[in-house]
């Protein structure tokens, strides 16, 4: 198990950058949250099984159709537990 903080950068919102996460997370079985950031990004938490959450932080470089990702930060975090994927707010 891992977790990963990933902020991504870009024409992220209004795209439905979040809403595609929340289902990808869901069918990967990884949990978290991603919301977006004031500063016209988005930021996510992925905690799970090292290749789910590596297929996350994979699928963040590019998004949904319609976003232009321009630069993705990644961080390691510690496992905080987390159950469920969720869009926060």
């Amino acid at each position: 198990m891992i977790a990963r903080r990933v902020v991504v950068h870009g024409i992220v919102q209004g795209v439905g950058f979040r809403y595609s996460a929340l289902q990808m997370a869901r069918r990967r079985c990884v949990s978290g949250w991603v919301k977006n950031r004031g500063d016209g990004g988005v930021e996510a938490l992925f905690e799970g099984a090292r290749d789910d959450v590596e297929a996350m932080v994979l699928w963040c470089e590019s998004g949904p159709r319609g976003a232009e990702v321009g630069e993705v930060e990644v961080l390691e975090e510690p496992l905080a537990g987390l159950t469920g994927f969720e869009i926060a707010y």
